[in-house]
């Protein structure tokens, strides 16, 4: 990579991100921490305005814009692969997204590059969610960012149907199967909930608050799993 595309990358990584440390930067980069730290320092003299410093972690400060993005002929192929596994196993709102976030990038590629991605030979056959669950996964999502609690009738894997009002934290997709994880009121702890073994799921009206003990964040640790490693797809 050249070094004008790699300070370009660091911006890019640097902006879409809260905190970054250089140790994450080298390890994304493939280069050594020391490059990291003389790459920022660059970037901070000709006016970048990157907050932070050397063992704690950079963040981007407000009002600074890059121009538009470029895509590489292999990064528009991804998003093509990505856009059609979405289009199987996303809920409907958020495939739809996908797929016109795609066009958008398409859009401004070379006719060639464009040509390329859209005839990449990988495909996600038409085996995904079924017509009930995803609207049943939309309605999770939603429920999550609202802060809105559910009603299900489920099924567990003995056949047992139960009915549990719960508070939404977050879905995880295994490859072939969707986990919702919820607080429980029934039980007043985590659970995790087979998308496919939900009969019904009810949006209601009221809300819920978090409590420690009860976050996405907590559940995570409990089962041993450090949720920064998770969030960056380690």
């Amino acid at each position: 990579m050249r070094r004008a595309d790699r300070l370009f990358q660091i911006v890019q990584l640097i902006r879409g991100r809260r905190l970054t440390t250089a140790k994450w930067l080298a390890q994304r980069l493939e280069v050594s921490e020391r490059t990291v730290y003389r790459d920022v320092a660059d970037l901070q003299y000709q006016g970048v305005p990157i907050e932070g410093e050397a063992g704690v972690g950079y963040r981007l400060g407000e009002g600074f814009d890059l121009p538009p993005l470029v895509f590489t002929p292999q990064e528009a192929q991804a998003l093509v692969v990505m856009t059609r596994v979405a289009q199987q196993w996303l809920d409907p709102a958020l495939a739809r997204s996908s797929e016109s976030a795609l066009s958008r990038v398409l859009s401004v590629l070379p006719a060639d590059q464009r040509h390329a991605a859209q005839h990449i030979p990988v495909y996600s056959p038409p085996w995904g969610l079924t017509a009930e669950q995803q609207p049943h996964l939309q309605l999770w999502r939603e429920s999550t960012q609202g802060l809105h609690k559910l009603a299900l009738v489920y099924n567990d894997a003995q056949a047992r149907t139960s009915e549990r009002t719960v508070w939404p934290l977050g879905s995880f997709f295994w490859g072939a199967v969707w986990t919702l994880v919820a607080w429980c009121e029934k039980r007043q702890a985590f659970r995790s909930f087979r998308l496919d073994r939900i009969q019904t799921m009810t949006g209601l009206a009221d809300t819920f608050k978090l409590s420690d003990g009860q976050r996405l964040m907590d559940y995570l640790r409990q089962q041993g799993v450090d949720p920064q490693a998770l969030a960056e797809g380690r």
